[in-house]
């Protein structure tokens, strides 16, 4: 069973690209009694070795990465509000008059102008970021300055929620991967396996870059979030993938083309055991297997993914039942992987 109690912890840190410092930390702190080696690179990747019964035939990483997509201060103006831009994809109608923390302990609103005051279809436009602004109660710069600086990081302020079945927050996009790495170092393995957190992701993949080049393993097994158009009004063919329909394996998106024996491998041993998976249905987006699959001679690399509404927003929805799929599967084909078996009859 995943600890959801744990989800709730890594979800509700804050860590924006480039600043997951908190995140790592509670990271370290949750896998230390577990793990045989720690390291944190200069870019602060966390590279995790962990020893299993036996030494592995293939060497096999597993990766998620840390950051979340967020904001980051501009300027301040002289009336003392903040002025923001994005870090990572975010669609801006998303963040329009919602809650968000600055620099971890500065609460704010994300303010536009009143309705009443727009004109012709300004009121109906999807606003640039040059038109939006964080109101923290400053009176002014110099009371805005004493708490928040220039390139202070910015992040959503959203509660954790579930119901018997879905579970609500921000940052599932990629906590629910590390929370599955964390699971895996956690156990006993039957191979030694490396594990990356990895930052940067939502910005370009930066830190799968540098900690694949580090690990240099012959296979990669990443963890994601991808997004679900399970929703009213959208055709069937264009949804993606669905909520509650299990593991979502990728076939092909915008940054990779994915081993197909690898591929084959998942399916038949989401079908051998019972787990639940589904293809994803769009050839669209892209993850840290982009990077991580082009590194040094090349790296054999699936990637497994959370099924999950409004993904980069405040408030992204899973289900509770595709969390477990994609633990079931990931701790099913590892010691596959791991243990050089996949050219052979992977399900004897």
């Amino acid at each position: 069973m995943l600890d959801l109690q744990l989800l709730q912890k890594l979800c509700m840190a804050n860590g924006i690209s480039g600043d997951e410092a908190a995140v790592r930390e509670l990271i370290i702190e949750t896998v230390k009694p577990y793990a045989d080696e720690i390291k944190t690179d200069a870019l602060g990747n966390l590279l995790v070795h962990k020893k299993g019964k036996n030494r592995p035939k293939s060497r096999l990483m597993l990766s998620a990465h840390m950051d979340e997509v967020g904001l980051m201060v501009t300027d301040i103006t002289s009336d003392g509000y903040l002025k923001f831009d994005e870090v990572g994809g975010i669609d801006r109608r998303v963040i329009i008059c919602k809650n968000v923390v600055v620099n971890n302990n500065v609460n704010g609103v994300v303010g536009i102008k009143p309705i009443h005051l727009t004109k012709g279809d300004e009121g109906s436009a999807i606003p640039d970021y040059s038109d939006l602004y964080i109101d923290i109660g400053a009176k002014n710069a110099e009371d805005a300055a004493r708490v928040v600086s220039i390139g202070d990081s910015i992040c959503f302020d959203a509660e954790f929620t579930q119901t018997d079945t879905m579970i609500q927050c921000k940052a599932i996009d990629d906590r629910f991967g590390c929370l599955v790495l964390i699971e895996m170092i956690k156990s006993d393995l039957d191979y030694d396996m490396d594990f990356a957190f990895v930052v940067q992701e939502e910005v370009g993949l930066r830190g799968s870059v540098t900690a694949a080049y580090t690990i240099a393993p012959d296979y990669a097994l990443v963890v994601e979030t991808t997004t679900a158009a399970d929703i009213p009004e959208i055709d069937a063919q264009k949804q993606v993938c669905n909520l509650g329909k299990g593991a979502v394996i990728s076939v092909m998106d915008r940054r990779t083309i994915y081993d197909k024996e690898m591929v084959a491998l998942a399916m038949d041993t989401a079908s051998q055991t019972g787990v639940q998976a589904q293809y994803k249905r769009a050839v669209a987006g892209g993850n840290d297997a982009g990077a991580i699959h082009q590194s040094r001679g090349g790296v054999r690399t699936l990637t497994i993914s959370l099924a999950c509404r409004y993904l980069h927003a405040p408030s992204c929805v899973a289900s509770k039942s595709d969390c477990e799929s994609i633990l079931q599967l990931v701790q099913a084909i590892a010691p596959i992987i791991a243990g050089g078996r996949l050219n052979h009859d992977h399900l004897c």
